[in-house]
């Protein structure tokens, strides 16, 4: 009997290429020998390593959503709605994605973090370069920040630029200006370096944005700012919830005052006045 295979005899999948002169194509764009070799624990707890590799994880996150508002703000400049609006849709999704971060850690108890605690001596979350520029980004200004960073020149210039620059709010209100709404003088003058402090005249300009066509493009820029601030109020809340949980009330590594310093944060809202406008419309 033949054994030629039929016409209707499925074919045998083609292997994939195996044999490559040097590192593997996917190595060479993905750098995973990089990645997985950068986790040094620095002690015998095996729950450690959970939170090294989390913790590097979310910087990775932080990066790649500066990376999209920064693309943003870009945009903005350019009155190029759509691109902007297209950035801070992919961000809710990086959003989403940073914030589960916090499953891993977010059942630890006492016990259990302060096997390793010590091992962090003075770091903190609070001295991500990465995460403050994501800060940066959304207003939330402040010199003070880059002192911790001064002994690195490259993290100090790159976080000195993003004070300087407008944020992304900035750009957003400067866009409504250029299309006909009243945004005063001393928003769109003020110094990008500091904190951005919330206005009635802008609160009046977004309740009259939300008031007409909600498909209209600033309208929907609005939703997408708003999608993004929800969710950098739910990091701030799972990270206070989870410090919480983990440490109570204690002072927190750095020198930071630990859960008071996370309640405080979390009850402020970014880009203010597309909350309270809506209370107008």
């Amino acid at each position: 009997m033949s054994h030629q295979a039929q016409p209707h005899e499925a074919s045998e999948p083609e292997t994939p290429h195996l044999d490559f002169a040097g590192t593997t194509p996917y190595e060479d764009y993905v750098k995973a020998d990089v990645l997985t070799h950068l986790q040094h624990t620095l002690s015998d707890d095996p729950g450690e390593m959970v939170f090294l590799v989390t913790t590097q994880v979310m910087e990775l996150w932080f990066t790649v959503i500066v990376h999209e508002w920064e693309t943003a703000a870009h945009a903005l400049r350019s009155d190029d709605v759509p691109t902007a609006v297209a950035a801070l849709k992919r961000s809710v999704r990086e959003l989403e994605a940073l914030n589960a971060s916090w499953k891993p850690l977010g059942q630890l108890t006492p016990a259990q973090f302060n096997s390793y605690r010590s091992a962090l001596g003075e770091g903190s979350g609070f001295q991500s370069a990465m995460y403050r520029r994501m800060e940066f980004l959304l207003g939330e200004k402040s010199a003070s920040m880059l002192v911790p960073h001064r002994g690195a020149p490259r993290v100090h210039a790159e976080l000195e630029k993003a004070l300087a620059e407008p944020s992304l709010y900035d750009e957003v209100l400067r866009l409504m200006a250029r299309r006909g709404c009243a945004i005063p003088a001393s928003v769109l003058r003020r110094d990008v370096s500091r904190r951005y402090e919330p206005s009635e005249d802008v609160e009046a300009a977004w309740t009259a944005i939300y008031a007409g066509d909600e498909n209209a493009e600033l309208a929907r820029l609005g939703e997408a700012l708003t999608d993004v601030a929800e969710l950098v109020w739910r990091w701030r809340n799972d990270h206070l919830v989870a410090t919480r949980r983990a440490m109570g009330s204690k002072p927190g590594t750095g020198g930071s005052a630990g859960v008071a310093w996370l309640e405080k944060r979390a009850q402020k809202n970014v880009f203010p006045e597309l909350w309270t406008a809506r209370s107008h419309v």
